[in-house]
């Protein structure tokens, strides 16, 4: 018999430690569970010492692999690959410390490679796979390593990674759709402004210099424009500094201002406030949030996470403060007895039909499929709502730039006007 500790859940959601003998591990998740606690975590006591010798053993034999230089984090198109692979591996039967060797060997030098080394290294001394992630946040966030980890405690984890592969492969795509819609309006809108800043630097001042040589009156348009130029262009008498120096990185620096307003909690909680309200693009957003939420914790129940822990987590990586503090009250009514819907529909975050479908899966028990069916749906508004708004910028970028570059053709040409309109009454004159 060996001896075990455990973390776990208790009905009412409170955590619990404690230790059990048991001759294996899913001997002791049937005891655990046989107290009405829902088991989160799991260790044998002497797997720690094993865990260390082999460990120390792997050093002395020289087996350890070195790891390269790297920086930053691991890209979600990359995790999203091994997850699919890994879940592969593992419905076809091989051992679970193989299926992570072949995937390191396969990765190119980076911080993937390196997690991986570090993960392979962590499961052959005795670790658990969710234990071993859970020292990579980098790469295994909060959310992965608890679906990891049910999966390890149900016995199923080729079921989760595969459930895990397909949320990701649905979250990425759903990102792409949303980024790949809003690369054309930016090329415009930037190819234009720098054809604008070069008509303002080298264009406006040789029609500046033909309207000083034969004295015509400027109209005020013309003059405005003018003094635009003679901004942007440095050509003002003080100026330090050339106007297209200021416009140009203006995107670059309102960017980081706006990740500086963020990282303090009032700023952020003001700037999604403020995003959801915004004309044309907040109802997508929500729509986004909504989806990702949904998909979220519906993967996260149906893999056997404790619903508080599942909608913790969910809160966590909503990416959104207003739908954080609406989970947090779901979770808060949850844990004091309540009901899930019920706070979710006066928090007015979510619209009727998303409040009602979860009412109906809460009393069906079928939370999960129904949460999943609410994600489906609303990426499906979410691509409809993406091409209406492409149709809706693409005519509305022409009328603004069209407006623009006609502005700037009539401030030009009424002073030519005055011009021609001088010459013929000269040659009149003359005549």
């Amino acid at each position: 018999m060996a001896t075990f500790t455990y973390e776990a859940l208790n009905e009412s959601g409170k955590p619990q430690k404690g230790s059990i003998e048991a001759a294996s591990k899913e001997e002791a998740v049937q005891k655990i569970k046989a107290q009405r606690l829902f088991p989160t975590e799991i260790k044998e006591t002497k797997a720690k010492k094993e865990q260390s010798g082999a460990v120390d053993a792997a050093k002395a034999r020289g087996k350890k692999k070195s790891a390269s230089f790297s920086f930053g984090g691991v890209s979600a198109k990359l995790m999203t690959t091994f997850t699919r692979q890994l879940s592969t591996l593992q419905d076809a039967g091989l051992p679970l410390l193989r299926s992570l060797q072949i995937l390191e060997s396969q990765q190119k030098p980076g911080l993937m490679k390196n997690v991986l080394i570090g993960v392979c290294e962590e499961v052959e001394g005795g670790a658990s796979l969710s234990e071993a992630m859970s020292k990579h946040p980098k790469a295994f966030d909060r959310l992965y390593v608890k679906m990891v980890n049910a999966g390890e405690i149900g016995g199923v984890l080729d079921v989760i990674l595969q459930r895990l592969a397909e949320f990701m492969e649905k979250s990425e795509r759903l990102k792409r759709k949303i980024k790949g819609a809003m690369v054309y309006p930016i090329v415009v809108v930037v190819i234009a402004a720098l054809i604008l800043t070069g008509i303002m630097v080298f264009i406006i001042p040789k029609f500046e210099e033909i309207f000083k040589d034969f004295g015509v009156a400027l109209p005020s348009l013309t003059r405005g424009l003018i003094y635009s130029s003679r901004w942007v262009a440095g050509n003002n008498s003080g100026q330090a500094i050339a106007g297209w120096m200021i416009v140009l990185p203006m995107p670059i620096i309102l960017w980081i201002a706006f990740k500086l307003i963020r990282s303090a909690g009032p700023g952020r909680a003001i700037t999604d406030t403020v995003l959801l309200w915004t004309p044309i693009f907040g109802p997508l957003v929500k729509k986004t949030i909504i989806a990702r939420f949904t998909r979220t914790l519906g993967t996260l129940i149906g893999a056997g996470v404790p619903i508080l822990e599942a909608i913790k987590i969910t809160s966590e990586t909503s990416g959104n403060y207003v739908y954080e503090k609406a989970l947090m009250k779901v979770h808060d009514s949850i844990r004091e007895g309540e009901s899930f819907a019920e706070p979710l529909r006066l928090s007015k975050t979510c619209d009727a039909i998303v409040v009602n479908m979860i009412d109906v899966g809460e009393e069906t028990g079928e939370m999960d499929h129904m949460l999943l069916k609410i994600a489906d749906n609303y990426d499906e508004e979410v691509d409809v709502a993406v091409a209406s708004l492409v149709s809706l910028l693409e005519p509305l970028m022409v009328v603004v730039l069209g407006g623009i570059v006609g502005t700037i053709v009539v401030a030009m040409f009424m002073p030519m006007v005055a011009m021609i309109q001088s010459l013929q009454g000269g040659d009149k004159g003359g005549a």
